[in-house]
């Protein structure tokens, strides 16, 4: 199954407008649907809604962080099963395995590229780093 015809959703949650339509359109252009929200609580509002295979989380957001996001999507039985990209400028080992402890799959270090983007979802939603090509 290609990422394009996966029903899947990805969820995108970033209170700065530019990196969270950033993210939507290259995900978009990669034929991979997503959403997006302005920060943390609209994402955990969201994602319980309609649970997302993929949640793709700032970590820096002023009304809840990341971090506390991926924790209660974790802990919460009807959302445990989305996978947690987190993003973020604080990239040093202390931040990373912060990220790591409350439950991420992945950290992905703003800025990024593009393609580094749509490899981590990709690997995320179907397991290849490769199955959009």
């Amino acid at each position: 199954m290609t990422v394009a015809s996966a029903p899947h959703r990805v969820l995108i949650a970033d209170d700065d407008d530019d990196i969270r339509r950033l993210v939507e359109i290259v995900l978009q252009k990669a034929g991979i649907p997503a959403d997006s929200v302005d920060g943390g609580i609209p994402a955990l509002e969201a994602a319980r809604t309609a649970c997302r295979q993929l949640v793709v989380l700032d970590v820096r957001m002023p009304d809840m962080s990341g971090l506390e996001v991926c924790r209660q999507l974790k802990a919460d039985d009807a959302t445990s099963c989305s996978h947690v990209l987190l993003m973020s400028s604080d990239y040093t080992t202390e931040d990373v395995a912060a990220g790591y402890a409350a439950g991420a799959d992945d950290y992905l270090p703003k800025p990024f590229s593009p393609g580094e983007l749509v490899r981590r979802v990709t690997r995320l939603l179907v397991g290849s780093p490769d199955s959009t090509t």
